[in-house]
């Protein structure tokens, strides 16, 4: 089976995700700047969480072109993944609402954290069904910087009951690293 539908299909599921979570961004009632300031949390939650989707759009769009064709095992592992991104406007809105509290910002982590763990199983079936000797597992490799972010959430999400500041600091600092292009997949294709 062709992998076309696949891509179309999850690049509408991501572009929804992304503009259900910009309606959720309430338009205030006063007309001044200070009228703006109960909207900061709110702003910040949603960059950080649209830098994840963008992030998550832009690898799955890398980790399809490495690929020839798709099968259910696929379809299903995709879908696996497309859940978990589509609470992060759930999760985003909770801990903007509530200026990072404890609570929402673990639950953030959480999220994220299990896409992460649904994204390295969309990668491990591909692999799976296109070999070991694959374009995608030569790429891929040891997936350093996947089995990183993985410990990295797995620290800040019971760190969120301690410090939720420090807990999204930590969040911040997965999405940077990698907000940092991952060239495997491109130079593996171009090689």
């Amino acid at each position: 089976m062709g992998k076309g539908r696949l891509e179309a299909f999850s690049d509408g599921v991501i572009a929804i995700i992304i503009t259900i979570m910009v309606l959720e961004i309430k338009v205030p009632h006063g007309t001044d700047l200070a009228a703006l300031r109960p909207l900061i949390p709110i702003f910040l939650s949603y960059v950080l969480s649209f830098i994840y989707l963008g992030i998550y759009w832009n690898n799955h769009h890398h980790l399809l072109q490495s690929i020839r064709h798709v099968n259910g095992r696929i379809l299903w592992a995709n879908l696996h993944l497309l859940f978990w991104l589509s609470l992060i406007p759930f999760v985003t809105g909770w801990m903007g609402e509530n200026q990072f509290a404890s609570i929402p910002a673990a639950l953030y982590g959480t999220v994220l954290m299990l896409n992460a763990m649904a994204y390295f199983i969309l990668t491990r079936t591909l692999i799976s069904h296109h070999g070991s000797d694959s374009t995608l597992a030569i790429a891929v490799g040891k997936d350093f910087k996947g089995k990183v972010s993985v410990v990295i959430y797995a620290v800040a999400i019971p760190l969120a009951f301690l410090n939720s500041w420090l807990a999204c600091a930590l969040y911040t600092l997965v999405a940077v690293m990698w907000l940092i292009p991952d060239r495997r997949i491109e130079k593996t294709l171009t090689s």
